[in-house]
């Protein structure tokens, strides 16, 4: 349904407001995602869902930062900007005027002293003939509910930054690991090439390929670190905290973030109450079609009530009556102004139908993925396994002199690739686990105020 169409003038008196009424834009939406179940979901954005991680550090940093980071801090101001804006519209907006006083004292040359003294209360109520300040109240609502789905939106984004940066971390730490136990087999693998070396049974170069694996795997400290450390620096950037302290915290080590059981993703249209960001861009559209009724109640005349009581030097006064105004002159500006209000409304649907797509597509390719990362990690697990089993068996035959040593750095370059994948696959999976729950709305509102 257009929520724009309007005729040049309705003049609508008593209780109507000019301008259309908002109704949600109908949108076109599959009945279930792709792999979907078809169910509805229940309300998701009391959620604590980072929970379900089982790491109570995780869910410390959460629920700390949720209270101090300033991006969420300078969301909840937004919010009260938008409740005083609010208050700024209705009666509030349509009644002016207050008492004034006056008091002096003249004289001159051949002139007697005099004291003089005034007193005046004025007042003026503008009268909502055609709704323009209904409408504008209506607007500021509407900006309201758009400031407080943006503050669940704050949130989110925050939350998706923490814990990718989280999960980072500690997959960083999990390769410092990885890479320190490939270093001591490398060492040994060095060690027993040097004796053989000395004993005449490995050649200069196989000592030497030998030790090169050996540089590769210690060149791999260095950057593993600073890429904890950068995760660590940008967890402390979030939490709005030094990073000195934190540092010491995350230094001690931690498993990396499991990946938690399936999620229910609901239905497309569970999307439109539990996604903030659509919530938002609603709120936008919302507004924009009240300030349509806006602009077209100032194309129409307009009645004020005022009234005077004055009083100076025993003199009193009053007066009481309606004032008209006709914009005749500058209805060419109005109408203008009107045309530009109805693209601005037609502009935040387009906004709003795009977010709607887009967070459709979120949710498809977050339960996509997080599928496909599952089995990814399963397969890399086993290879790594695997190869673990073979660098095990490749030792015992070097030996025994049954394989070349260039056999045994081969399988020992296979197994140390495989096990970084496979701790890189297991972080990618739970990182999508997150995005899944953040594309749903989940955690919106959990964890704080």
């Amino acid at each position: 349904m257009k929520v724009v169409k309007l005729a040049p003038f309705l003049l609508i008196a008593g209780c109507a407001a000019v301008g259309p009424n908002y109704q949600r834009p109908d949108v076109a939406l599959a009945p279930q995602f792709v792999g979907g179940t078809g169910a509805a979901l229940a309300p998701v954005a009391a959620r604590a869902w980072w929970e379900d991680y089982r790491d109570p550090t995780l869910t410390a940093l959460v629920e700390r930062g949720l209270r101090q980071n300033l991006d969420v801090a300078a969301a909840r101001e937004r919010i009260r900007q938008a409740e005083a804006n609010l208050r700024a519209t209705g009666v509030n907006a349509a009644l002016d005027g207050g008492p004034s006083a006056s008091w002096s004292r003249s004289g001159g040359d051949g002139t007697a002293a005099s004291t003089g003294h005034s007193a005046d209360l004025g007042a003026s109520l503008v009268l909502d003939m055609f709704g323009g300040i209904r409408r504008e109240r209506e607007a500021a609502r509407a900006d309201l509910a758009a400031a407080q789905a943006d503050l669940e939106q704050v949130r989110l984004a925050w939350l998706a930054d923490l814990i990718a940066a989280y999960a980072d971390a500690r997959y960083y730490q999990e390769a410092l690991e990885l890479a320190r136990e490939t270093i001591k087999s490398r060492e040994e693998t060095v060690a027993v090439t040097q004796r053989l070396y000395d004993a005449g049974d490995e050649t200069e170069y196989d000592l030497a390929e030998a030790q090169a694996l050996l540089d590769s795997a210690r060149a791999d400290l260095p950057n593993y670190l600073a890429q904890f450390n950068a995760n660590v620096f940008a967890i402390a950037s979030l939490l709005n905290e030094p990073a000195a302290p934190l540092l010491a915290q995350m230094q001690k080590g931690a498993a990396q973030l499991r990946i938690p059981g399936s999620t229910a993703i609901g239905v497309p249209a569970d999307l439109l109450r539990s996604r903030p960001d659509l919530r938002y861009y609603e709120g936008l559209l919302q507004a924009a079609v009240a300030n349509v009724g806006v602009s077209t109640a100032d194309m129409l005349p307009s009645v004020t009530l005022t009234g005077d009581i004055s009083y100076a030097k025993g003199s009193r006064s009053w007066s009481f009556g309606p004032a008209l105004s006709l914009p005749l002159l500058n209805q060419g500006l109005l109408s203008a102004q009107r045309d530009a209000a109805i693209s601005s409304a037609k502009q935040a649907e387009i906004d709003w139908r795009a977010a709607v797509s887009s967070a459709v597509e979120d949710v498809q390719v977050a339960q996509s993925n997080l599928e496909q990362y599952r089995r990814r990690t399963i397969a890399l697990q086993k290879s790594a396994a695997s190869y673990e089993h073979a660098l095990e068996l490749a030792r015992e035959n070097f030996r025994g002199g049954a394989i070349t040593l260039l056999d045994l750095l081969d399988t020992d370059r296979s197994t140390a690739s495989a096990r970084i994948s496979a701790a890189s696959a297991k972080n990618d999976a739970a990182k999508e686990w997150a995005a899944l729950q953040i594309a749903i709305g989940a955690g919106a509102i959990a964890g704080g105020s």
